[in-house]
């Protein structure tokens, strides 16, 4: 009796089987991160007109300040302050190395990337758009943010000279553009909670706005805000911070 009803039972658990959705498979945790990345700098070498506003924990706006961010290959940076406050300092970042550049001096400075600008963004949130450059990433899961699915990634730093140990971040599952990152320090506390905004919600080609809050202690926000993006490169002298010390104007 058994045996004349396997070829039956068979037959229809085979059909209900494909009857049944398959499950997607894991996606390339390396090609997520890069897609990802190409959501900030879609380019190599670009020039990123970049404006930094701080609120009050009331909401209500405090500072702002514009930066001109140079990107060039191999993990360098170069940050123009434009606001009169700032106006001729110069942040550089070559690997793993910063220097701040004052007017009027010869002599770059060291500092790191946690080093703030305005409010809650760093220089490493400013200079540094490339995860992948910098951490490994290890799929946690497919979740859902809001009310979209998303794909949810752990970040590990590479070397020691990075802005953030760990980061937790979350990618839309379709287009893998990045939704929003729990950003934490080498103690492994939570220093800040990111948000990204695209430039379209059904569509999204590019991220236009970052907003950070800082979670350590006055809880303000930081926004980020890129307002204009342009492929061009720049002398290869404007990423030594010798060269850049003896020619300030960049001329």
């Amino acid at each position: 009796m058994t045996l004349t009803h396997t070829p039956r039972a068979l037959f229809a658990a085979l059909l209900l089987s494909a009857l049944l959705p398959a499950h997607a498979a894991e996606p390339d945790v390396t090609r997520l991160l890069a897609d990802a990345d190409r959501f900030r700098v879609s380019d190599e070498q670009l020039v990123i007109e970049t404006r930094v506003s701080t609120f009050k924990s009331d909401g209500t706006p405090d500072k702002e300040r514009l930066y001109t961010v140079h990107t060039g290959t191999g993990r360098r940076s170069l940050v123009l302050m434009r606001s009169p406050a700032e106006q001729g300092q110069k942040v550089l970042m070559v690997g793993d190395d910063f220097w701040l550049l004052m007017p009027g001096t010869q002599r770059p400075m060291r500092i790191t990337p946690s080093q703030k600008l305005l409010g809650d963004a760093s220089t490493g949130d400013i200079a540094t758009l490339r995860w992948s450059e910098d951490y490994r990433a290890t799929l946690v899961g497919e979740e859902r943010c809001d009310t979209a699915p998303c794909w949810h990634l752990s970040l590990a730093a590479q070397r020691p000279g990075v802005s953030y140990q760990r980061i937790e971040l979350w990618l839309g599952r379709d287009r893998h553009q990045p939704l929003k990152a729990d950003l934490y320090l080498q103690s492994d506390k939570l220093a800040k909670q990111a948000r990204f905004i695209p430039d379209s919600v059904e569509r999204p080609t590019q991220i236009d706005e970052m907003v950070l809050r800082d979670q350590l202690g006055n809880h303000r926000e930081t926004r980020v805000r890129y307002t204009a993006r342009d492929k061009r490169a720049v002398p290869e002298s404007w990423f030594n911070p010798m060269s850049l010390a003896r020619n300030p104007t960049l001329e």
